[in-house]
């Protein structure tokens, strides 16, 4: 039976350098071989794991901040979906930013960013060299609605901050947050889902529900691993995303354990 192998990356795909293993490529590219699909489903965008994307050699849609943009990479695709939250939110965070004790706020689309304050522009973060007077977040600069909004906070606040914002704004929005190395929340319109972007691929590639193989290990994976046919939770997932899971992997991604719960599944 082919497979959509649907693959979350920090936590998951990658190792705790945020790269992709040899194993783990060899893997998922033998997978393919064998008439499967991989489809990366990750809360980055596109310019933080195009790269991956790239790697992979895939030629699959691809889902990018947590499902507002579901895309086929470098193609015209009809089935393309890109859901944005309306600017005045991102304006009415700033007006909050202390009392929410946030560190900064960023708006990105597909293409670029906007951060508020460029002191804590990060070249390896926002997967660009530069940031420019052009990438300050102001009323002037984010002319259009953003794709996603990332905020961060100190790690001992984030879930307080989590709360609060689903409080005020949670009827517009979806807040997430981040696996990997930086605390950070992420906020996409309301609706959206991992799930919500896996189900336009399914019906592009003509695939059911039931054939979905996904992995995953934090908060933003938990819709996913309840909507695949079989979902798995990583070793070193969040107990949330293991109660949902259909089983869960005997390594950590550091042990390269979603290639080898892959191998065992498919029999490769």
């Amino acid at each position: 039976m082919k497979k959509l192998i649907a693959i979350d990356l920090d936590g998951t795909t990658l190792n705790q350098d945020s790269k992709i293993t040899d194993k783990t490529a060899k893997t998922l590219r033998r997978a393919i071989q064998d008439g499967h699909s991989v489809v990366i489903a990750t809360g980055r965008p596109y310019r933080m794991s195009k790269n991956f994307y790239q790697e992979l050699q895939l030629t699959t849609p691809m889902i990018n901040f947590n499902g507002a943009l579901v895309h086929l990479p470098g193609k015209k695709w009809a089935d393309e979906q890109e859901t944005s939250i309306n600017r005045k939110i991102v304006f009415d965070l700033m007006a909050e930013k202390k009392n929410l004790k946030l560190d900064f706020i960023a708006a990105e689309n597909r293409e670029t960013f906007f951060i508020d304050d460029l002191n804590f522009f990060d070249q390896h973060f926002f997967a660009s060299d530069v940031a420019t007077a052009d990438n300050l977040l102001t009323v002037n600069t984010l002319q259009t609605n953003p794709t996603s909004v990332l905020l961060r906070s100190q790690p001992e606040n984030v879930s307080s901050v989590s709360e609060e914002l689903k409080q005020q704004i949670g009827h517009e929005v979806e807040v997430n947050t981040w696996g990997g190395p930086n605390p950070m929340l992420e906020v996409v319109a309301k609706g959206i889902q991992k799930a919500h972007g896996l189900k336009r691929v399914i019906e592009s590639l003509n695939m059911k529900q039931e054939d979905i193989l996904a992995f995953g290990d934090e908060h933003n994976d938990v819709d996913m691993l309840k909507f695949a046919g079989w979902g798995v939770a990583m070793a070193n997932g969040t107990d949330q995303v293991k109660s949902v899971a259909n089983d869960i992997t005997d390594k950590p991604n550091t042990e390269d354990g979603m290639a080898d719960y892959l191998t065992k599944y498919l029999d490769l």
